[in-house]
């Protein structure tokens, strides 16, 4: 991590496109990655920003070439330490170790996530306009299965039944996928 850390400050003066590249390519997984430790959306959004402030003021020190992710990471759980110790007065704090295995696990994942992700994008292509709206309109924020049936006029037995055979479905198609992926 010391290699990732080090750098020649007088080489580069502002971020190049390729430092650029990785920083938007890894948004994603660095704030599932503070997700994942904090639990909480609204907290990790606020310490990505936190992280990508740093990450900024940090730019000469990375090395490009490295791990971006691993080293990111490494300055996004500082910012979720200063943030939990800001937290402490909170009821449930869980122990550091706990969140760092939590946060190693999450790491270790983030691959297997990113690829059913896609194939999650993929497979809610291929449905029916009609399915896929359903699906979208169910999981729009703050939506709810009864606020949905009644919006669009049917029983709500009929739309959880709709949207299980949906979901089922769409299970099914990113399995496949998935499946294709690692066969040879």
């Amino acid at each position: 991590m010391a290699d990732q850390l080090a750098g020649d400050d007088s080489t580069r003066q502002s971020p190049d496109g390729e430092f650029v590249q990785l920083f938007t390519h890894h948004q994603r997984r660095l704030f599932l990655y503070i997700l994942s430790q904090l639990g909480n959306p609204l907290d990790a959004e606020e310490v990505l920003q936190e992280t990508n402030v740093v990450v900024w003021s940090k730019y000469s020190q990375f090395r490009l070439g490295t791990n971006f992710l691993a080293w990111v990471s490494q300055i996004a759980n500082f910012e979720i330490m200063k943030h939990r110790t800001k937290k402490r007065r909170e009821k449930i704090v869980f122990s550091d170790e706990f969140l760092q295995a939590v946060a190693a696990t999450s790491l270790e994942r983030s691959d297997e996530l990113e690829r059913r992700r896609t194939a999650l994008a993929d497979c809610l292509k291929r449905l029916r306009p009609k399915d896929r709206e359903l699906i979208e309109q169910r999981y729009a924020p703050g939506e709810r299965g009864t606020m949905l049936a009644e919006q669009i006029g049917r029983p709500v037995n009929s739309v959880y039944q709709s949207l299980g055979r949906i979901r089922r479905a769409l299970l099914e198609c990113i399995e496949r996928q998935l499946a294709l992926e690692v066969s040879p």
